[in-house]
């Protein structure tokens, strides 16, 4: 199986609260774990509809899960136009809408993608293969503060300025073609004694080209907000984060979306129109076990929020 994670795969679909005969999304298909699990609760009558944007991985999961294919319906797209496409399928609610962020298995495994700074592979990092904007873009031609921006920003790295000089220098003799020449520069940015700790030196800085390449962010937060109020009462989302960015994010507008908006104090009701749209279901994120953490790496900083539409 593809998925980040073997636990929180379960409990993510287990928090969905699957009634067989209702209508899932699954915004993020990716390896179709996630999918497989909800398919598999689904009566004759139930239906998932699964987003992605790159077409290698909905080609996979057509074959996974051909014998779902009454069940399900794919849709290539980006998950920030997720009220337009349920709306565009004669939809305009659904009972549970499920998000697995960050780059999937497949990808990272897949050298010529240029995901992984363990493979040196042409820098690409597009999920949409049709994508305008690809990792050779941001590097070759943003702008020294642009790139400092994002490094910061996106991947949280005290060396930017550093790193970012050395990508600016190195770009004026030649181009950048590849994620092993990304990974050099990267590592000559950062002193020596920094790089012997907190994993790999490239690891932040990939993450934030990526984060950038696919306006991960933006699209996250404008997709959440419509998931909200896609939702049926009593429909659930589930939200895996992998890191601090995202999980910011699914906090706030979950936390904002739970406390309805803001009244005069001393009202002794709330009026018709301002309730909560959300009740959250675990207040603290639910984090993966020792066991999983020993079986599988990549689940290390994984987190699962978990709300209900009210």
């Amino acid at each position: 199986m593809f998925n980040h994670t073997t636990v929180l795969l379960k409990e993510t679909v287990e928090g969905l609260n699957i009634h067989p005969d209702g209508i899932y999304v699954d915004c993020t298909l990716g390896g179709g774990g996630h999918s497989e699990l909800i398919l598999s609760k689904l009566s004759s009558e139930g239906r998932l509809i699964a987003f992605d944007q790159d077409e290698t991985a909905i080609a996979h999961a057509k074959e996974k899960l051909s014998k779902y294919e009454n069940n399900l319906i794919f849709v290539k797209s980006n998950f920030k136009y997720i009220e337009e496409k349920i709306n565009s399928l004669g939809l305009h609610k659904v009972d549970g809408i499920l998000y697995d962020l960050g780059v999937s298995s497949p990808q990272l495994d897949t050298p010529e993608r240029g995901f992984s700074y363990h493979h040196n592979a042409p820098l690409d990092m597009r999920m949409d293969l049709q994508g305008e904007v690809s990792a050779y873009d941001v590097i070759n031609e943003w702008s020294y503060e642009d790139m400092v921006r994002i490094f910061f920003h996106y991947g949280e790295e005290k060396f930017s300025k550093q790193i970012a000089r050395k990508i600016e220098a190195a770009r004026e003799k030649a181009p950048i073609e590849t994620t092993g020449e990304l990974v050099e520069l990267i590592k000559e940015g950062i002193p020596a004694p920094a790089r012997r700790k907190g994993g790999h030196p490239a690891k932040r800085i990939f993450q934030a080209i990526r984060i950038a390449v696919n306006d991960e962010l933006h699209a996250f937060e404008s997709s959440l907000n419509q998931a909200i109020d896609l939702l049926n009462p009593s429909g659930r989302i589930s939200v895996i984060t992998f890191h601090s960015l995202e999980d910011r994010i699914c906090k706030t507008v979950f936390k904002e979306a739970s406390a309805g908006p803001k009244l005069p104090p001393g009202m002794p009701v709330i009026p018709e129109g301002y309730e909560p749209k959300l009740k959250l279901i675990n207040r603290k994120p639910i984090i993966p076990s020792e066991q999983e953490l020993s079986e599988n790496n990549r689940s290390r900083s994984a987190k699962l929020r978990i709300a209900e539409k009210t």
